[in-house]
C-alpha cells in the first residue's frame, strides 16, 4: 500500500487533481482500458513521463479539466517525485491476471 512521504506537498490542488486522475485510471472498471491504451501507445507502464506525454490518462477519461502533463509540470520537484512514487505503487496493485495479460508493458526492458 502506498504511504505518502512525510515531505509536505507544496502544490496541493494540482497534486490532488493528478492523484485523483491516477486513482480513476486504476479503478477496477477502467484499469484494463488504461492498460490497453498504454500498450497501444507502445509504452512501458512504469514510464510515467511518456504516459503523461502521450495523454493516456486523458484517453481513458481519468482527467477532468487541465491535462495531466500540465498538472505534473507545475508541481515542484519533490511533489513530482511523490507523484511518481504514488503512480508506481498503483501499477503494482493491478491484479495478477491483468498483469499477466499485459506482461509486455510490465517488462523492465
Amino acid at each position: 500500500m502506498f504511504e505518502q512521504a512525510t515531505i509536505k506537498v507544496e502544490k496541493e490542488k494540482e497534486f490532488e487533481e493528478l492523484r485523483a486522475a491516477i486513482i480513476r485510471a486504476f479503478a477496477p472498471e477502467v484499469v484494463e482500458k488504461y492498460l490497453k491504451r498504454v500498450a497501444k501507445a507502445g509504452l512501458r507502464i512504469r514510464d510515467f513521463d511518456s504516459v503523461l506525454a502521450k495523454g493516456v490518462l486523458e484517453q481513458v477519461g481519468a482527467v477532468t479539466g487541465r491535462k495531466a502533463k500540465d498538472l505534473y509540470e507545475c508541481l515542484t520537484l519533490t511533489d513530482q517525485a511523490q507523484m511518481k512514487e504514488f503512480y508506481l505503487s498503483k501499477i503494482e496493485e493491478v491484479g495478477a491476471e491483468l498483469r499477466k495479460k499485459y506482461q509486455k508493458i510490465y517488462q523492465y526492458y
